[in-house]
């Protein structure tokens, strides 16, 4: 006794069997035409990615940022290329496979695999070139908040001061003008320096820090010339108003913005309505002043919520700081050298200017009878140190 199976088959289950199988062979059929057609596409992207970062270079050379899109662009340009590459290299290695004039293979899977690649490789390749043609490839890069200045390295004995200070930046409330206070010569002008120049790392949301310098001569027009060219106010016209009508432009962008002002060697009071910056306060706590100076008093005459006194080097600091000047090479050729250089450390007082200028012109006096005298002449001008601090 047997049974008789019988399979039926309609019509569009035996065409999808055979678009299925006919759709397989041809990645395989294909798949020399593909590889040629890859390898000739590829020197073509090639080409459009060399033309498209010659011009991102030459833009970028004139301080100019690529646009995002283009960087995207390169970067998948990047990906492809490497990709294409590893196909074609490969691509002898399946040709090899194909029988019976190309339309089949000794290994119909490996060689429909790698032909369906190959033939979607083309696809990226193609629509990459296509989308490689830019009008622009940069545009102008914004304004920096800060423009950087040059300054020592952080000189020692300043960096803790400089993360309380900075500190004080972040917080929004209350500390909104901040005075540093010393004596001339103990490094508050290097101290609002390194804060200027932190902002170009961490801008931490302001709109522009500004840069005066006030000095003993005190002129409000030179204030506001200096905030003019920075927030995009001075030009011809500007240069011929008057102070009030330049306090009015001053006030009314700087009113728009989140801004630093950072005021440095201040010797008496600087009115800053007159000069047009809106005062930080309780209805504008967003914005900062910081300012150098060499007395206590201006602190109080221009209201400042925060003072921190910038102080003379530890002797320690003072010992590191003059050492790294001068230089191990000097400070171990001779014994003496070793103990008259920690004497005439101990003569600059602390004062981080003195130690740096006469570290430096000590650095490569290597005989101890130089190092005595100039114990000797500091000794005898110890008066310049101590009136550093104070009206001439």
């Amino acid at each position: 006794m047997c049974s008789i199976f019988q399979i039926t088959c309609d019509g569009a289950l035996v065409n999808r069997c055979l678009d299925c199988f006919l759709g397989k062979t041809v990645y395989i059929r294909n798949l020399q035409d593909n590889l040629d057609a890859l390898d000739t596409e590829l020197r073509k992207l090639i080409a459009a990615e060399n033309d498209v970062m010659t011009r991102v270079v030459n833009a970028e050379r004139q301080q100019m940022r690529r646009l995002d899109r283009v960087q995207e662009w390169v970067s998948r340009a990047e990906a492809v290329k490497t990709e294409a590459d590893e196909l074609i290299r490969h691509g002898s290695q399946e040709t090899d496979k194909l029988c019976v004039g190309g339309y089949c293979s000794k290994n119909c899977m490996s060689s429909y695999k790698f032909g369906k690649q190959v033939a979607k490789k083309l696809r990226d390749v193609r629509t990459l070139i296509s989308e490689g043609v830019f009008e622009v490839v940069a545009d102008r890069a914004p304004e920096p908040v800060a423009d950087e200045r040059p300054t020592e390295r952080t000189v020692v004995g300043l960096q803790s001061q400089l993360e309380e200070v900075w500190g004080c930046l972040l917080v929004e409330e209350s500390e909104g003008i901040i005075g540093l206070y010393g004596m001339g010569g103990v490094g508050k002008t290097t101290l609002l320096t390194h804060i200027n120049n932190k902002f170009r790392e961490s801008p931490i949301n302001f709109d522009c820090v500004i840069w005066v310098v006030v000095s003993k001569d005190l002129r409000l027009e030179k204030i506001q010339e200096d905030i003019g060219k920075k927030i995009g106010l001075f030009d011809g016209s500007w240069k011929s108003k008057s102070v009030e009508e330049k306090a009015v432009d001053i006030f009314r962008s700087l009113r728009e913005k989140r801004f630093v002002l950072l005021l440095d060697d201040i010797w008496e009071r600087v009115d800053l309505t007159k000069v047009g910056v809106p005062l930080p306060g309780p209805k504008n706590t967003t914005s900062k002043v910081v300012f150098t100076t060499r007395f206590i008093d201006v602190c109080g005459s221009m209201e400042a919520d925060r003072k921190f006194p910038v102080a003379c080097l530890s002797e320690k600091d003072a010992w590191e700081l003059f050492r790294e000047k001068v230089g191990e090479e000097t400070l171990k050729t001779d014994h003496d050298i070793a103990e008259l250089a920690q004497i005439v450390a101990k003569e600059c007082g602390g004062l981080p200017l003195a130690l740096i200028t006469i570290g430096r012109a000590m650095a490569y006096r290597k005989k101890a009878e130089q190092w005595r005298r100039a114990i000797e002449e500091l000794r005898r001008s110890a008066s310049e140190f101590a009136s550093l601090g104070k009206e001439e």
